[in-house]
């Protein structure tokens, strides 16, 4: 089985669009009072009472001016939370445990930043999903999606590479 790590929106990328957003906007600041929202800045749900930003989003987007690439139409952008002041980021390198218990749409992207193929994983077994498709040696990383609202998650990549900015 290949060996994964699993990547938030690095720290610095958070703190620029606490700024301005993927989409050239002020990001929403929103108080959840309930808690449970998936935070994309440390991969856990938010607690009762934390301030979140809600803002837009563009992993292939940065991922490809670092490296050169072109994904051409699969340049998403999309909404996310992060927490609203700096926080510890993710610590963790396997899938976080506080959201393996809802299914994920998992995207297999390739070098170029094209869409190989999407799995749609059962929250138990995401580890293995994604091992399994970057196994294949064309895919060269995997974005975890919201099943509900299509809202990129978190980027997998193989335990031995070294991952671009934030794909």
């Amino acid at each position: 089985m290949t060996a994964t790590r699993v990547q938030a929106i690095p720290g610095d990328v958070v703190d620029a669009l606490r700024v301005q957003d993927d989409a050239g906007r002020t990001p929403r600041h929103t108080l959840d009072a309930d808690g449970g929202t998936p935070l994309r800045c440390c991969l856990r749900l938010s607690r009762p009472g934390e301030e979140l930003l809600l803002l837009s989003y563009a992993p292939l987007r940065r991922w490809a001016a670092a490296t050169g690439a072109d994904p051409g139409p699969y340049d998403e952008v999309g909404p996310v939370f992060v927490h609203r002041a700096p926080c510890d980021g993710y610590a963790g390198d396997g899938i976080p445990p506080e959201l393996t218990g809802s299914p994920r749409m998992l995207r297999a992207y390739s070098a170029d930043g094209s869409i190989l193929r999407g799995v749609l994983a059962d929250g138990r077994d995401l580890a293995a999903t994604t091992a399994q498709l970057l196994s294949d040696p064309a895919v060269a990383f995997v974005h975890a999606r919201a099943v509900d609202v299509g809202c990129f998650t978190f980027a997998i990549h193989r335990a031995t590479s070294t991952p671009s900015v934030a794909a």
